[in-house]
């Protein structure tokens, strides 16, 4: 009888990442915010990766109910992923109205994704290291392209509403992403699926910019890149080492 508020967490966790990743066909999917959603309108905001890149919410979509589906069927009662579900939670079930509110209000959806990222965050962070294909993978997936997706949005909402300029509004968010991704790779060394998600993210902002030859913001980018790569690779080597 004690195992039964654990499975109800896991099961409530499997729920919520399939209708994740089914909020999408609901709601017409999401590719980036509408220039006419803000004041000032965002037609090519530089902070803002690529169409492209969105697609990698495919990927985080399957791998977080795999992953699910994995706790429910062999971990429900584990104490090192009850403590990873109890964060994952919240963010999850905020993500399921998240498409929904962003085609309406940019200002509640960015302090939603922010809340998502928190939470995402957390769950990251305490994640175990066994699993990790199952658990700190598709939350590190999750919660990389949520560190770069928070701050394109706080950076559009800066620059939307006039409060700084696009290119500065950029320069200022994707560093503050840069900032939160070290930070994380420090604390959670060689989590390359973190890593992966905000370098998708970095490389689909290098693609926009190209179009405009915005070398400030490429540069940061690629610098970003290198240190994150960078940072991984210490860390897993750190890790390999102990």
């Amino acid at each position: 009888m004690a195992r039964l508020p654990d499975r109800g967490k896991a099961t409530l966790v499997f729920v919520l990442a399939a209708g994740f990743a089914l909020s999408p066909v609901f709601t017409g999917g999401f590719a980036g915010f509408r220039p006419d959603q803000f004041p000032i309108a965002q037609i090519s905001p530089p902070v803002q990766p690529a169409g492209y890149a969105f697609a990698l919410w495919g990927a985080i979509y399957l791998w977080l109910i795999l992953g699910a589906g994995f706790g429910l069927v062999w971990r429900a009662g584990a104490s090192d992923w009850e403590r990873v579900r109890a964060p994952l939670i919240p963010s999850l079930g905020l993500g399921l109205f998240w498409i929904a509110v962003a085609q309406v209000h940019v200002l509640w959806a960015t302090v939603m994704i922010w809340l998502m990222l928190a939470g995402a965050l957390l769950a990251l962070l305490r994640a175990p290291y066994r699993d990790r294909a199952w658990l700190e993978g598709p939350v590190g997936l999750y919660a990389g392209w949520l560190t770069a997706a928070s701050c394109v949005a706080l950076g559009l909402v800066l620059a939307g509403y006039g409060i700084l300029s696009e290119q500065a509004a950029a320069l200022l968010m994707l560093g503050l992403a840069l900032a939160i991704t070290l930070t994380v790779l420090v604390a959670r060394p060689a989590t390359f699926s973190f890593a992966f998600g905000v370098c998708w993210a970095l490389f689909g902002v290098i693609i926009r910019n190209l179009e405009t030859g915005n070398m400030p913001v490429i540069l940061l980018c690629i610098a970003g890149l290198a240190a994150t790569v960078l940072v991984t690779l210490r860390g897993w080597r750190a890790l390999t080492r102990a």
